[in-house]
């Protein structure tokens, strides 16, 4: 692999550094937040926010994979939907790797909209007020037909809400298809809001 910095630009020095790294399934991303992470030279605590399902099989393996891949001297925290939490006890030296941000709305699903914007909201403080630099995964799911059903248009609308709100206040961005990772600030513009949707 090149040699990818994983801070390209200094970050404001009253904060750390954050990155999104987004991708399909099957994708890659979290391979290559993994590898970014590991190039950091910091401590890193994996944030874990996937459910437990112990008698799902399929799912079991999957954890499997990732618990593989990891290297050894990582921390590794299961924290399900208390995500805020677990950024605000990250230390200078650290690095947290949120995988994922996906399975943490899951774990919110069934909220209602008020609960539902004020954990996005407690989310986005802890994340402005980490004192660790913080690499996001996120899943993309918009890309496919429409769910057929209120749940599934609810995961991906709020998914979708999310990963924009937070994503404009990364320092990087990481779009990964195909086992390939594409810088996005380097290589796009942003759409500016619609100034109607104030």
């Amino acid at each position: 692999m090149e040699a990818v910095e994983l801070i390209p630009h200094p970050a404001s020095p009253s904060r750390a550094h954050r990155t999104m790294v987004s991708g399909p399934a099957g994708s890659g991303k979290s391979r290559w937040a993994e590898l970014l992470a590991e190039r950091s030279g910091l401590m890193v605590v994996y944030l874990a926010t996937g459910p437990h399902r112990p008698d799902d099989t399929d799912w079991q393996q999957r954890l499997e994979r990732h618990r593989r891949r990891r290297p050894s001297t990582w921390h590794c925290l299961e924290v399900a939907g208390e995500l805020g939490r677990a950024l605000g006890q990250l230390q200078p030296g650290q690095l947290g790797l949120v995988d994922s941000l996906g399975t943490w709305v899951v774990a919110h699903l069934e909220t209602g909209e008020r609960d539902w914007r004020q954990r996005c909201e407690d989310l986005h403080r802890a994340l402005q007020q980490s004192a660790s630099p913080v690499i996001l995964v996120c899943e993309e799911t918009a890309w496919g037909v429409v769910p057929p059903t209120d749940l599934g248009l609810r995961f991906r609308q709020r998914l979708a809400d999310l990963q924009r709100h937070l994503a404009a206040d990364c320092d990087q961005a990481w779009l990964v298809l195909q086992g390939r990772a594409l810088d996005l600030q380097a290589h796009s513009l942003p759409v500016p809001p619609d100034p109607r949707d104030a």
